[in-house]
């Protein structure tokens, strides 16, 4: 089920770029060196063009023959100060330090940080479930995550009664759980079975539970990215939850799908809002735009802040590997930028991680954070393999188990990067 696209957003990029027609053997060559075992178009049957043999690359499709309708204006001042309609609690804008603090637990306790990763939060995964068998997991006041963060958040908020369903959300689904080959007007790939999923993960009964924690005083946000406005969006899920009813529930797993949603690889999810009796829709995409985790406003992050995090203690999960790994890249587009888009999200996560630090710090909280070990090395076959993913809950399970799942300090920044055993392949954890 649940995650945001692929491992890493490289790698969602990557398995979007290569099953467009556009891709040259030389590129598909690369790829499946990268993906041991990845075919030559992902869920897409071989095709033999015109005159040609079969392995050639298909023709290009013709254009979609639907486009979405041009979006009608807005003006700034009423997109900034539009809700929900009927639900003026459901969100506020990340930079608001005035909200964040509003939306805050009234009473302290843990705070609980889910990083995006795709389906390396079978890791976070694996480690929560650890923690619960261990009989060391907390019930965290404030549980955040972004993209594939987001999508296993409501299972921890609601409790460990849900971790079979956390566990089955991370090692028991395909590629084809996630997305289908083939553009949309607005993306590589079509994400209708991830939203599908969600659809049946999100049952009335995990809402409820949410709803009931959130009225108990406990917090779930969830980060997107407005891409109109170019703003961070956090929502409270819990409040959502206890609003209930059809509008409720639909918005809940449109907030999830949204949050997981690459732009680019997958299309923008509209979400209604209103604004001076006017209604209209914003265009809401991956959360992990934003930052690969949410702590809170950047402005009480910074060096110069004096803002001191109202939490008992902070534990940070990070759902993707943070060692650089060599590959030689051939010169084509899918390579290009797959490499470094992976190097992006690296060294945004450990700047963010830093960052975290310093201001657990400077609150007097104490700081945990559990990384995929540098270690782990398994192979994968292709965009969310079962057997992959099975390897890293087993990771994040045993470490969630073990006396120090968590270190005290940040990960130490790597020196010079490691070489495979096959320099044209990379190990599962990217």
């Amino acid at each position: 089920m649940i995650m945001h696209a692929c491992r890493t957003a490289a790698a969602i990029v990557f398995a979007a770029l290569i099953t467009t027609p556009a891709v040259t053997p030389a590129g598909l060559a690369y790829a499946q060196a990268k993906r041991p075992g990845l075919p030559a178009r992902a869920h897409a049957p071989a095709q033999t063009a015109p005159g040609g043999t079969a392995g050639e690359p298909p023709p290009a499709p013709p254009a979609p023959s639907s486009k979405p309708p041009p979006r009608p204006p807005v003006a700034a001042a009423a997109a900034a100060a539009a809700q929900i309609p009927g639900m003026a609690d459901a969100r506020f804008f990340a930079d608001s330090v005035a909200d964040f603090k509003k939306a805050l637990p009234a009473k302290a306790g843990p705070w609980l940080v889910l990083s995006s990763g795709g389906e390396d939060g079978a890791f976070g995964a694996g480690l929560l479930n650890g923690l619960s068998a261990s009989g060391r997991r907390p019930d965290y006041a404030v549980v955040t995550g972004v993209s594939t963060g987001a999508l296993m958040a409501p299972f921890v908020f609601a409790g460990a009664k849900y971790d079979t369903a956390l566990r089955e959300a991370y090692t028991k689904i395909t590629a084809a759980d996630v997305f289908e080959a083939g553009q949309t007007p607005q993306s590589f790939l079509d994400n209708w079975p991830l939203r599908d999923f969600i659809a049946k993960a999100m049952t009335p009964e995990l809402l409820a539970d949410i709803a009931a924690q959130h009225r108990a005083g406990r917090r779930l946000f969830i980060v997107t990215t407005n891409l109109d406005a170019e703003r961070s969006v956090v929502w409270d899920m819990g409040a959502i939850a206890a609003h209930g009813g059809a509008a409720a529930h639909k918005l809940f797993r449109k907030i999830l799908l949204a949050s997981s949603s690459v732009p680019g690889a997958f299309p923008p999810v509209p979400i209604e809002v209103e604004a001076d009796g006017k209604r209209f829709s914003e265009l809401h995409a991956d959360g992990g735009l934003g930052g690969q985790f949410f702590l809170a406003p950047a402005a009480f992050l910074s060096a110069t802040a004096d803002y001191r995090l109202p939490a008992t203690a902070l534990y940070i999960i990070i759902n993707t590997g943070l060692q650089p790994e060599f590959a030689v890249v051939q010169p084509a587009t899918p390579q290009i930028l797959t490499q470094s888009v992976d190097l992006a999200v690296k060294v945004d996560t450990r700047l963010m991680i830093d960052r975290a630090y310093l201001a657990a710090r400077r609150s007097g909280v104490g700081f945990n954070i559990a990384t995929i070990p540098p270690s782990f090395n398994a192979p994968s076959r292709g965009p969310f393999d079962p057997k992959y993913m099975g390897a890293l809950f087993q990771v994040g399970y045993e470490l969630g188990k073990s006396a120090t799942p968590f270190s005290t300090e940040p990960p130490a920044y790597p020196g010079a990067p490691a070489s495979t055993a096959n320099e044209g392949e990379k190990p599962g954890a990217n």
